[in-house]
């Protein structure tokens, strides 16, 4: 198969981002580099100096933007595009102000051709609303750095040359943003430099910001609809016993992008200018390339970058056949209830904490959410609150984020009660297929008995052969083979070294203690893998990665609630 343009954005694009990023470091050496005096003095007889210091000032300006413009136009932003082209076009202009620099202004005149001339190749859709937030932006910083000159010109009326007026303030003000002297005439050398600095600082911060918000990544609401909803449901009747991940794709965050012939699905969300998929595509093999085809030119048409958490080995290689790099995460622990036992000795630790919890009166009780009672459900829910770490719900690749909503009847919850009946832990298993539970929620009362996990975990695969349950995915251990292979016998320097690293992460972000916790039941392990256009992109991804599991900050992250997160945006 091709090689899909998604993936990898055309080689010329990626040559003229670099060349604009170039011609910006230029721009800037050539404003900053001196200039031979005998050309400074015919310029002095055309140019007032400030106009000189202004030009300079502007082209360095110019130069950093479009160094900040070269990502924009990697990725084929018309916006960036079009400030690229504004800014090469006044740098032509600035070059000759600055020093009658008609050399430099002939490089830039040279960009300034090539961007016209490539023109068709940034075609990407922007966020409308970015627009007029940089308005806004741009608008708010002006009028606050008018303002300011406008004060500080009052608070020194008494110390102007002449009787401007107040019209003349204003005139002042208003060119000090575009760091131009205006009528004012002060008398002390300090009053001026003080407006000069204050305004032009104002509007440097002005068009910066302005040019950021312009240029940052545009987001997508979440874009699913009843009808897209339930032809979901029915690929995950017929396909779901695939991957344990698929249930998740009803998170109400997750967007969905459809082969044309709707036989299979992606579910993404856009995340800082990510494409972020989890999991297996929805549907038959056969149909994946067409599904992930859809989905990658579609991140093309917005400029995200696309990436995939935690898929499963046969579509990573459909991921990679598109033209994505795949590289392995970490591994899911799957447990094959058949042949789950308590005995012998690699579960005597499990075996310990189980029969003491169990000696100490706690209990446990596993059923589905249709079968409860509506009371059940709301003390279901209360704890989870409860027990909950943290005011953030965390997940996005392996949770679902919401307890107790009627559209979730098949999910399994397991309750663990103390000698005295009350409530201490909680498990919510969402379907895997017909046969499979994979592991959604695990919430506990940090006041209950050491070994309240071990006992909620073995209750229900204890049970599992009564529900009907073959196999149960519990929790995702993120390069779990680094520590498995280092406390092998013979391992090298490189790995152990790997190791600790890990280990010193694992005091934030937990990842030893996943790995340790989940091996405990002697699961099988199934290998997940990480897909990505190319490795500068990792950075990126990774922040995505983690603000959509909610390890980093963002203003709307899912809470936990009820049937209140269906979306409201058709497909």
């Amino acid at each position: 198969m091709m090689q899909s343009p998604a993936a990898r954005p055309p080689l010329s694009r990626r040559t003229i981002a670099r060349l604009v990023q170039l011609a910006g470091l230029f721009d800037i050496v050539t404003a900053i580099a001196p200039h031979r005096h005998g050309r400074m003095a015919v310029v002095a007889e055309f140019m007032p100096a400030a106009g000189v210091l202004t030009a300079r000032a502007g082209t360095v300006v110019a130069g950093m933007l479009l160094v900040y413009l070269g990502a924009g136009l990697r990725r084929g932003k018309r916006q960036a595009w079009q400030v690229a082209v504004g800014l090469a076009a006044a740098s032509i202009g600035l070059h000759v102000a600055k020093g009658f620099d008609f050399a430099a202004a002939g490089v830039t005149a040279a960009l300034l051709l090539l961007l016209l001339a490539t023109r068709d190749r940034f075609t990407t859709i922007a966020d409308p609303r970015s627009r007029w937030r940089a308005l806004t932006a741009l608008a708010g910083f002006a009028a606050a750095g008018f303002v300011l000159g406008f004060l500080e010109i009052a608070i020194r009326a008494n110390r102007l040359v002449g009787s401007p007026g107040v019209a003349d303030w204003a005139k002042e003000a208003a060119l000090g943003l575009i760091g131009l002297n205006g009528p004012v005439t002060f008398r002390y050398d300090l009053g001026e430099d003080v407006v000069t600095y204050t305004t032009g600082a104002c509007g440097l911060l002005a068009a910066g910001v302005a040019l950021v918000t312009l240029l940052r990544p545009g987001s997508r609401r979440p874009q699913r609809g009843g009808e897209g909803e339930e032809r979901l449901r029915e690929l995950l009747v017929r396909y779901g016993g695939a991957d344990s991940l698929g249930y998740f794709a009803l998170r109400a965050d997750k967007s969905l992008i459809w082969a044309p012939n709707r036989a299979a699905v992606v579910a993404y969300r856009v995340v800082n200018g990510v494409s972020l998929a989890a999991g297996d595509p929805i549907g038959p093999e056969s149909a994946w390339p067409e599904a992930i085809g859809a989905w990658l030119a579609d991140a093309h048409r917005h400029g995200w970058t696309p990436a995939v958490l935690g898929c499963g080995k046969a579509a990573g290689k459909a991921y990679k056949k598109c033209g994505l790099d795949v590289v392995e995460l970490g591994d899911e622990a799957v447990v094959e209830t058949s042949s789950f036992a308590l005995s012998g000795r690699p579960m005597r630790g499990v075996r310990q904490a189980v029969n003491r919890m169990r000696r100490a009166g706690y209990h446990c009780r596993a059923a589905r959410q249709r079968d409860l009672a509506p009371a059940e459900l709301e003390d279901a829910i209360r704890a989870a609150e409860t027990f909950r770490d943290g005011p953030v719900e965390r997940g996005f690749s392996m949770a679902l984020s919401r307890l107790g909503d009627p559209r979730d009847e098949d999910c399994l919850l397991v309750f663990c009660h103390d000698e005295h009946g009350k409530l201490r832990g909680l498990l919510q298993f969402v379907p895997w297929g017909a046969d499979g539970l994979s592991l959604d929620l695990m919430r506990g009362d940090r006041t209950a008995d050491n070994g309240l996990t071990e006992l909620m975990i073995v209750s229900v695969l204890e049970e599992a052969p009564a529900l009907g349950v073959r196999k149960v995915s519990l929790n995702f251990a993120v390069l779990r083979s680094v520590f498995a292979r280092a406390e092998e016998l013979g391992a090298g320097p490189v790995l152990r070294l790997w190791h600790r690293l890990l280990r010193v992460a694992s005091r934030m972000w937990q990842i030893e203690s996943l790995y340790r916790s989940n091996a405990k039941y002697q699961p099988l392990w199934q290998p997940r893998y990480l897909c990505f256009p190319a490795a500068r992109d990792l950075p990126r991804i990774a922040v995505a990665a983690l603000t959509a599991e909610a390890f980093l900050p963002e203003p709307r992250l899912p809470r936990m609630r009820r049937s209140a997160d269906r979306s409201e945006v058709a497909v």
